[in-house]
C-alpha cells in the first residue's frame, strides 16, 4: 500500500468522524421530530437510555462505511474487518466511559456525554484506519466481520421494540424501555 493510498484512507476516516458525529447528533432528535414514527425509531434514539444512544454512532458509521466501500475497497486492506471493528468500538467505548465517569461524579453531565460520543467515534475511525492500512489478512476475517456487523444491526432493530429490562436499556427520565411508550399503533 502506497503513501497516497494511506493518505486517502486517512482523509476518508477523518471525514467519517465529522459525518458520524453530525449525523448522530441529528438522529438524537429525529424520532421526536418524525412524530414518533416506528421506522424512524429504528435509526434514532427513542428514549434517553444508554442503549438508544449507541444507535447514534452505529447507524451513521454504517452508512459512512457503505459510502467508503466504493472509494476504499480496492485501495485498502481488510475493508470489512476494519469497518466492523471501528463500528463495534463505538458502542463499546460509550458505555465504558459513561458508566465510569458517572460512577465517579454520581450523575451524568451533558458536555461529558457529548465528549464521550465524540471520543468513541474518533477511536473507532482511527482503529479502522489502522486496519485499512495494515497488511492484508486472510479473507475469512472480512467474512466473519460482515456477519458480526449484521448481527449488531439486528440487535439495534430488535431491542428498539423488545429491549431487555436491564439498566442499559432503561430511560433514566421515564423509567420506560424501548419504543413502546411512544407507539400507539404499529
Amino acid at each position: 500500500m502506497g503513501k497516497s493510498e494511506r493518505k486517502s484512507a486517512f482523509v476518508y476516516e477523518l471525514a467519517g468522524i465529522v459525518f458520524i458525529v453530525l449525523l448522530g447528533t441529528i438522529l438524537h432528535f429525529t424520532f421526536e421530530l418524525s412524530g414518533y414514527q416506528p421506522a424512524v425509531g429504528v435509526f434514532s434514539a427513542v428514549n434517553e437510555s444508554v442503549w438508544e444512544h449507541l444507535k447514534l454512532g452505529f447507524w451513521p458509521a454504517l452508512a459512512y462505511a457503505i459510502v467508503e466501500y466504493r472509494y476504499l475497497k480496492k485501495s485498502t486492506n481488510n475493508f470489512f474487518l476494519a469497518k466492523t471493528v471501528g463500528i463495534y468500538l463505538i458502542p463499546i467505548i460509550i458505555p465504558i466511559l459513561f458508566y465510569s465517569y458517572t460512577a465517579i461524579l454520581g450523575e451524568s453531565v451533558l458536555v461529558i456525554d457529548i465528549l464521550t460520543f465524540v471520543i468513541a467515534v474518533i477511536v473507532g475511525q482511527l482503529v479502522s484506519y489502522k486496519l485499512l492500512t495494515y497488511r492484508k489478512l486472510p479473507d475469512i476475517f472480512n467474512k466473519i466481520s460482515l456477519v458480526a456487523l449484521v448481527l449488531l444491526g439486528v440487535a439495534f432493530l430488535l431491542f428498539t421494540f423488545y429491549p431487555p429490562h436491564l439498566p442499559i436499556f432503561r430511560d433514566p427520565i421515564t423509567g420506560e424501555y424501548g419504543i413502546t411508550n411512544h407507539v400507539h399503533s404499529i
